[in-house]
């Protein structure tokens, strides 16, 4: 039996604080797709939450979020509902094997060994992933905005290992065996740090070969699928805090709505800025973090003055990262939608009188 894990007491500014985190999850969800869990989990753990109640919580406030974004983005023709069941399968069984390898680290380490594994999951796909799709958006911006094909994605598009299936939405044909691994390890990671879509999304765009505007909402399909079965398991082992639950998603259901219009008015290239941005600073906040799991596991041993200090410069820098990524998204849209009524202004003078008024 592991141990006991406890569920934090909540105040007004906490309330208020986790809404706003919900909100700006909510937003990026919606806007690339990756469930937005890479800033709620950090941002719960960073008011003393528990990590593996941070990562249940989460998961399971995202599939009833996840829902109304693929809905909202379908709706935009963005979503490939086929692709986004083959993959939720796969997902499915590696969310199952990522409860599996969390509860085996509680059990062992307790609960300052599962906060230590998920901060250090967290840097490591933080910065690996963010790095890359930082440098590939900045690629493409310097190319003009036109997104290609990654050249990975077209070398297995040509491994013809049946059975071969064509993903309309996407325009692509790919071996199902090539969609497998990604959807396992999609589902390992959500259930483990609660960030499928930061394995699900990239991996759609370069290893599938999807663009990043139908990666980013098919993400949603998946995310829905898998984290309805994974918070009933996680249910199961009394780590989901309802409370949490609920707050943070009503925060969310605004931001998701909000996010998935901000992907009709910029261009792709944005989406993965705006990822890899987040993810980067989400990054330091987390390594912060990491001496004070270490300290309590009797690895290391640090002033608690200068654990202290490195604790609320985390947080610090965790709200940094929500206001960037929210700051990006609304001014994006904001520039976006002026440069569409300039635009509307311009074929119709009438409209144009209008606007001088």
């Amino acid at each position: 039996m592991h141990e006991v894990v406890n569920f934090i007491d909540l105040n007004m500014i906490m309330i208020v604080y986790l809404f706003i985190v919900g909100f700006v999850g909510g937003l990026v969800s919606g806007f690339i797709g990756s469930g937005g869990a890479f800033v709620l989990t950090p941002g719960m753990m960073s008011l003393g939450v528990p990590g593996a109640v941070a990562v249940a919580s989460n998961m399971c406030h995202k599939f009833p979020k996840a829902l109304v974004g693929a809905i909202k983005r379908y709706k935009y023709g963005q979503v490939d509902i086929k692709l986004g069941l083959i993959m939720a399968v796969s997902a499915t069984v590696g969310v199952q094997i990522g409860i599996k390898i969390q509860n085996m680290i509680l059990e062992r380490w307790g609960q300052s060994g599962s906060n230590l594994y998920i901060s250090l999951s967290f840097v490591f796909i933080l910065v690996t992933v963010g790095g890359y799709v930082f440098r590939d958006a900045r690629k493409i911006a310097r190319s003009g905005g036109i997104e290609t094909v990654a050249s990975l994605a077209r070398r297995l598009q040509k491994i013809q290992l049946p059975p071969m299936i064509y993903f309309k939405t996407a325009d692509v044909k790919i071996s199902l065996w090539i969609t497998i691994p990604v959807g396992l390890a999609t589902g390992m990671l959500a259930a483990t740090i609660a960030v499928g879509g930061f394995i699900g999304v990239p991996g759609m765009i370069y290893v599938i070969g999807a663009s990043s505007l139908i990666s980013s909402a098919t993400e949603l399909v998946i995310a829905f699928v898998m984290g309805l079965g994974g918070s009933i398991n996680w249910a199961f082992h009394g780590l989901v805090d309802i409370r949490l639950t609920l707050i943070i998603l009503a925060g969310s259901l605004f931001g998701v709505q909000l996010g998935a219009i901000g992907t009709t008015y910029v261009k792709d290239h944005v989406i993965k800025i705006v990822m890899g941005i987040i993810m980067l600073t989400v990054a330091v906040s987390r390594a912060l973090a990491v001496p004070q799991y270490l300290n309590e596991l009797n690895i290391i041993s640090m002033d608690p003055a200068a654990i202290s200090i490195m604790t609320k410069l985390s947080f610090a820098i965790m709200c940094l990262a929500l206001l960037t990524g929210a700051a990006i998204i609304l001014v994006s849209m904001w520039k976006a939608r002026k440069a569409e009524r300039s635009g509307q202004a311009l074929q119709n003078p009438s409209l144009a009188e209008a606007a001088t008024h």
